[in-house]
């Protein structure tokens, strides 16, 4: 049976976030709808919740939430950047607006989707089951320097080098086409003592292809920018993230936008003239308690940031 959906760090995100009634939110990464029922909540009869997403199976969840919350709503079936580039094209700016990167708990318990290495299923792994290229493709056809690099940039996989030549000896063979195939040659490359420590050994491989099907870095960094400029002055900009890659970026955009002076630092007074176009709700990251994480495993990684934007970019 599928897990019940459980929204990570729900209450730190509301807060965060503060929506009032009236105000309008965009959920970028609808999923199971955890966030958005919550933010729709608080935003009562007079606001709107606009959700965007690629997978087919979130708009299945859009519809029943719906019919259970008394804003008004609106979905959008695309990838986070093309429903943000629709919205400015539309004129639309909104109070606030996040996403929950990564996975969805629903995609992660569909065994069929292949994004699990717990479970033997077709390596597939896309978030929109629409787009051509999967995880079969990756591990069949890209070369062993490139499967390599993808380990080391997208899992920060140390044995990076040794499983891409793994994969390629087995594909010799025959293709790999299951996910514990994968798993298979994961366990053959990485050594013994290796294999045993810090978790299961094909997290990493699987996060990285995972990624690299997805296009999932460069759709985080082209979303930051996007949901900035939809915001509207005193609106609020929140992520939660599941890694390190995902974290650095949301991080480095938000000190970015909260930096003031750029003048050198050996200048006796400011002649730039810089003010800031942010302020950051808090000055850490926040991650899950103890009980969170004892109640929900998944939430461990977990980060969630969040900005206020001051002024627009000049």
């Amino acid at each position: 049976m599928p897990r019940p959906h459980v929204p990570v760090l729900a209450g730190e995100l509301i807060e965060a976030l503060d929506p009032q009634p009236g105000q309008v939110a965009v959920d970028c990464t609808l999923g199971g709808a955890g966030h958005a029922r919550l933010v729709a909540e608080r935003l009562g009869a007079t606001g709107t919740l606009i959700a965007i997403d690629r997978d087919p199976n979130a708009e299945h969840v859009f519809a029943a939430l719906a019919q259970e919350v008394a804003c008004e709503t609106r979905f959008i079936r695309a990838d986070f950047v093309t429903g943000l580039e629709q919205l400015i094209e539309e004129g639309v700016r909104v109070d606030l607006i996040y996403m929950d990167l990564g996975m969805s708990s629903m995609q992660v318990d569909n065994r069929e989707r292949g994004f699990a290495y717990a479970y033997d299923a077709p390596l597939d792994m896309r978030m929109d089951p629409d787009q051509e290229l999967t995880a079969a493709e990756i591990v069949n056809t890209w070369d062993r320097r490139r499967i390599a690099r993808a380990l080391r940039e997208y899992g920060e996989e140390r044995f990076a080098d040794r499983i891409a030549g793994e994969i390629v000896r087995r594909r010799g063979r025959q293709e790999l086409t299951t996910t514990f195939e994968l798993n298979e040659a994961i366990a053959a490359a990485i050594p013994a003592p290796a294999r045993f420590a810090g978790g299961h050994p094909a997290k990493r491989t699987f996060q990285a292809i995972r990624i690299a099907v997805n296009g999932e870095l460069q759709q985080l960094d082209d979303a930051l920018p996007l949901s900035w400029g939809v915001a509207k002055v005193g609106g609020r900009v929140g992520a939660l993230t599941f890694h390190s890659l995902e974290d650095r970026r949301v991080k480095r955009f938000f000190a970015e936008k909260a930096r003031g002076c750029i003048c050198p630092p050996d200048l006796p007074v400011c002649v730039c003239g810089n003010t800031p176009e942010a302020e950051l709700v808090h000055r850490r990251s926040i991650v899950p308690t103890p009980g969170e994480i004892a109640a929900n495993p998944r939430s461990k990684s977990a980060r969630l940031r969040a900005a206020r934007k001051l002024r627009e970019e000049r």
